[in-house]
């Protein structure tokens, strides 16, 4: 093996770290805390640390515990660190495989805690149950069978008001809403969990009549998912309490880490640091990373505690201090960027009542790596908000104009808040009234969007509308509406495109003729008096087979030789078809819902959005992707197989419309997340401070700087009176503190230059210390900005690299340029017919498709 030094692969990846940077990388005994602030490198730090241990230490990648808050977050540590390794590889020819290595979210590592057989008596492999996401979660708890049961089991006597009575206790609202009351209640269970509350021994204690009730509700829930699929379900929150449970009983835990490394760790919660400490224990070795000034996840249970305490409860769990190091060198921002977010923290008083110590992680500092001391913090010139709105959106023109942004997705706007803000929609429309394109996903629902319309409007078309009654309420009629524009929208594309028109035609025909064929056998059936539940054999099929008037589809699936050799193979088994089966099997579309998708993107309408992703506007392909998971859900959940059977009466059209689609427009499902390029380019960026943190963007434009301390949350005081929690921050200034750290991870977002809003006139209101600040002599105004001095941005290099796939990447690329951007880019969900489209539909002309159909249609 050749000999090399960490030094030299610095060299190779042209990295010089900074002092703190190098002594992080270098501690390899004893806990370590990390304080890193914004554009501190932490992430560099992290995976420069790792291949230490890996390659000059001896530690073997199973043996490392690697985490971070998201997935976008953990997909650039797998990659980043397969990048490093690869260096080392090419230095010593020793391979570093971390196919085994705990690396990712905590929810993905407790996965693998669940069925990794360390933790298991006599090295078994135990069964993991159905990890259920929040969507998933909401459908489950939303049902109404096991709403009803689980308020029944509560004690609600009277399920009219029930649900009024839920939001009220939770939320304190007047809504009477089932879907308000299931969200709230899945925020209370949530964090009950990640409490590790146990709602049997905490009810002993409470005589309180509405919390009893309460607590016997989330009893209900965690009986109801213990006999949910096969092997039971769990939350993300009742996952990390199953792994935290296995740990305990393990007596191998406390030595399966030699090393544990924790990013972000002012986002984690009691349940996790339980498990981290759990970990750690045998070895001591457990490194923690993360700024308290960028906590934000409060209303997730995320208890920022957990770092600013870090020291103490280290010593009081592994019995040792952690050495502290502080990575404070910001590399992202100009230096008067950073002065003015530090100003903007320093300004709220952290200190604890009767000076015992700080809220905070007070004694740190920032310090910028940038020398440039030019101005670059402005402010609007104080005004009305229309003069207000224009005067930023004629700067971002100008940024545009002179090149300060090689795209137009360099330049963010960031709220609190998205859905209901008038500063979203004005600024918007001062920004497409200049020509410019938004996108904005959170300003509204999802499915508002044009492609979402379009779609489900041809699927309308397709399918048929379903029934509604006048009785349903307020929100059933707003989403009837939306149903009719729909149906609008897909007439007017459909006017436009004959070959599409027939199409739908084509497409309503193979649904009658299942259904045909679907009445002759059941009436069949009927007169023969046989038994849907009856074993399927040769003599049924044979007499099926010869049904008048039945369509060569069927006759083609009855009388297909595999499955002729299946039904005897299953027969000798003892494992026949039934009768039920095969009838829904012959009376079955041969497409699904994400077929008819790619089928539809063949035409016009959708073939010009992606030429248009690939002219530089890429919004609509995101939402096209989107569209294929939400398509791909519904089939996880529900129709796999659309058959005759469940398309009769409705039954296939108010599932898809009325369950699923009422339920995402409810819950205003709307997120875009892409692991290279977080936004779509061509399209300035509007998005919430809460999805911008971990980003960073030249130019930013925070939107509005209010937001209302709006205090503890009724979550938070409820969980701290039934767990009788007296530590952590105090209630009256939770508001005060959350929102300070909301517009601290904005602030610190830009690299080249900050703009904030100056709102003046009745009604306009602004946070302090923004209002005291911006009325400070000296502040920069928009008018007197010099862009000169604003440097141009270029699309960076990614220091980390990236790792690419030959089978993954290349072979994909070299076949087909297009379906790569697509499905690798975009993450489009790939269904049978992508195939088809790819082959197909995008290289032939719209005529070659519809003779093609036809042709298919004859054979």
């Amino acid at each position: 093996m050749r000999t090399i030094t960490i030094e030299k692969l610095w060299k190779k990846k042209e990295f010089d770290p900074n002092e703190g940077q190098r002594e992080a990388i270098l501690h390899t005994s004893g806990p370590l805390f990390l304080t890193a602030g914004p554009g501190s490198g932490k992430t560099r730090v992290l995976l420069w640390r790792t291949l230490n241990l890996l390659v000059f230490h001896e530690v073997k990648p199973e043996e490392i515990f690697l985490s971070t808050f998201t997935e976008k977050a953990a997909l650039q540590l797998k990659e980043g660190l397969r990048t490093l390794l690869a260096i080392a590889t090419n230095e010593t020819g020793i391979p570093y495989d971390i196919s085994k290595m705990a690396i990712g979210t905590v929810h993905s590592i407790c996965q693998k805690i669940l069925t990794d057989r360390r933790f298991t008596a006599g090295a078994t492999r135990p069964r993991s149950p159905e990890v259920m996401d929040e969507l998933d979660q909401y459908f489950f708890l939303y049902r109404r069978r096991e709403w009803e049961s689980m308020l029944g089991a509560a004690g609600f006597d009277d399920l009219n008001t029930a649900n009024a009575d839920v939001n009220k206790f939770i939320a304190d609202s007047k809504s009477s809403s089932r879907h308000n009351a299931v969200s709230n209640c899945i925020a209370l269970f949530n964090r009950f969990s990640e409490e590790c509350l146990d709602p049997v021994e905490v009810r002993k204690g409470i005589r309180d009549a509405e919390k009893r009730k309460f607590l016997a509700a989330y009893q209900h829930y965690l009986q109801s998912l213990t006999t949910r699929g096969k092997f039971g379900s769990v939350d993300f929150s009742l996952l990390q309490q199953n792994a935290l449970n296995v740990l305990v009983k393990s007596v191998h835990s406390e030595n399966a880490f030699r090393h544990l490394i924790i990013d972000e760790y002012q986002d984690t919660n009691t349940v996790q640091e339980r498990i981290f400490f759990k970990l750690a224990r045998g070895s001591k070795n457990i490194c923690i990373v993360g700024d308290d000034d960028q906590a934000l996840y409060r209303f997730r249970g995320a208890t920022v505690e957990n770092l600013v305490e870090f020291p103490t409860r280290c010593q009081q769990s592994l019995k040792c201090k952690p050495v502290r190091i502080d990575l404070e060198i910001n590399y992202r921002s100009r230096q008067h960027i950073i002065h003015h977010f530090t100003d903007f923290i320093n300004r709220c008083d952290w200190k604890k009542k009767h000076g015992k110590g700080h809220y905070r992680v007070h004694d740190k500092k920032i310090k910028p790596e940038s020398s440039d001391s030019m101005p670059c913090v402005v402010a609007s010139t104080p005004a009305e908000p229309d003069t207000v709105y224009g005067e930023i959106a004629d700067l971002v023109v100008k940024l545009i104009k002179t090149k300060k942004v090689e795209d137009p997705n360099q330049i963010a706007f960031l709220f609190p808040a998205m859905k209901g803000n008038t500063r979203v929609r004005c600024f918007k429309e001062a920004l497409e009234q200049r020509e410019l394109k938004v996108y904005a996903p959170r300003a509204g629902r999802f499915l508002d969007q044009d492609e979402a319309i379009a779609l489900f409007g041809l699927f309308l078309k397709v399918f048929g509308k379903p029934a509604v009654s006048e009785k349903f309420s307020q929100g059933m009629r707003d989403f009837t509406g939306w149903m009719s524009a729909c149906t609008e929208r897909a007439g007017e594309i459909i006017d436009k495109d004959r070959n599409l028109k027939e199409f739908i035609n084509d497409k309503r025909k193979e649904i009658d003729e299942i259904f045909m064929d679907y009445d002759r056998i059941t009436s069949f059936v009927k007169r023969h008096r046989w038994s849907l539940n009856d074993p399927f054999t040769l003599e049924m099929r044979r007499k099926l087979a010869e049904i008048a008037g039945l369509s060569a589809r069927a006759q083609k699936t009855l009388c297909n030789q595999y499955l002729e050799k299946i039904i005897v193979q299953r027969a000798a088994e003892g494992n026949p078809f039934t009768l039920g089966y095969m009838i829904n099997r012959t009376t079955s579309l041969d497409w699904g819902v994400l077929d008819l998708f790619y089928q539809l993107n063949g035409f016009k309408h959708f073939r010009d959005l992606y030429d248009l992703a690939l002219e530089g506007d890429e919004g609509p392909m995101c939402n096209l992707g989107i569209l294929t998971q939400y398509l791909a859900r519904f089939m996880d959940q529900y129709a796999p197989i659309i058959t005759a059977d469940f398309l009769s009466e409705e039954k296939f059209v108010r599932t898809l419309f009325i369950s699923y689609l009422y339920a995402l427009y409810r819950r205003q499902e709307s997120e875009y997340e892409d692991a290279d390029d977080p936004f779509p380019k061509g399209r300035i960026p509007f998005l919430t401070i809460h999805q911008a943190k971990g980003l960073e963007f030249p130019v930013v434009v925070l939107g509005t700087p209010f937001k209302k301390d709006n205090g503890a949350s009724r979550i938070e005081i409820l969980t701290r009176e039934l767990l009788q929690k007296t530590d952590g921050e105090p209630e009256d200034r939770i508001g005060e503190f959350d929102n300070m750290r909301m517009f601290y991870v904005a602030l610190s977002r830009p690299k080249n230059l900050l703009v904030i809003p100056h709102y003046k006139g009745q009604g306009q209101q602004i946070s302090e210390p923004f209002k005291t600040m911006l009325n400070e002599p000296g502040v920069l105004r928009i008018p007197k900005l010099d862009l000169k001095s604003v440097p141009n941005a270029a699309v960076e290099k990614d220091d980390l690299g990236k790792n690419y796939s030959y089978t993954a990447d290349f072979l994909l690329f070299n076949k087909c340029a297009r379906q790569y951007m697509v499905f690798r880019k975009f993450g489009f969900v790939p269904s049978r017919s992508q195939i088809m489209f790819f082959g197909s539909l995008v290289h032939q002309t719209i005529e070659d498709l519809h003779h093609l159909l036809i042709d298919q249609r004859k054979k």
